[in-house]
């Protein structure tokens, strides 16, 4: 169990689970009131045309949108994802402190000495 040391406010607590299904309830008869009323526009309203298809796929397609839309319940819609950066404190950056001068190691380039051509019979030293 969590504990904490604040009390949970009340606007922070979720919904009661009778309240929860009270709405997904209403919300599925609303979308299957909405089914109803499509296909009796389709029978009647005559002479067919195209707005016949599309309010009888709507009577089709809408129970399973009406049931997709009833499962979701308010915690499912709650879970977003959340930024944590506006509730963190902006704490202050102080800069990184430079090295002093005999810590620092440098390295210089010099220019590549021209290729000599070789003869053969001298080892990398130099000598005969």
């Amino acid at each position: 169990m969590k504990s904490s040391s604040r009390a949970q406010s009340a606007t922070s607590l979720p919904r009661a689970p009778r309240d929860d299904a009270d709405a997904r309830s209403t919300r599925y008869l609303a979308l299957m009131g909405v089914r109803v009323a499509c296909f009796i526009l389709m029978v009647l309203i005559t002479p067919y045309g195209w707005y016949t298809w599309v309010l009888g796929a709507a009577a089709i397609f809408l129970p399973y949108i009406a049931v997709v839309l009833a499962n979701v319940g308010e915690e499912g819609r709650r879970n977003r994802r959340e930024d944590p950066e506006p509730s963190l404190p902006a704490a202050p950056t102080a800069p990184a402190p430079r090295p002093a001068e005999e810590n620092v190691i440098r390295i210089q380039e010099t220019h590549a000495v021209e290729d000599r051509p070789d003869t053969g019979d001298r080892d990398p030293d130099g000598r005969a």
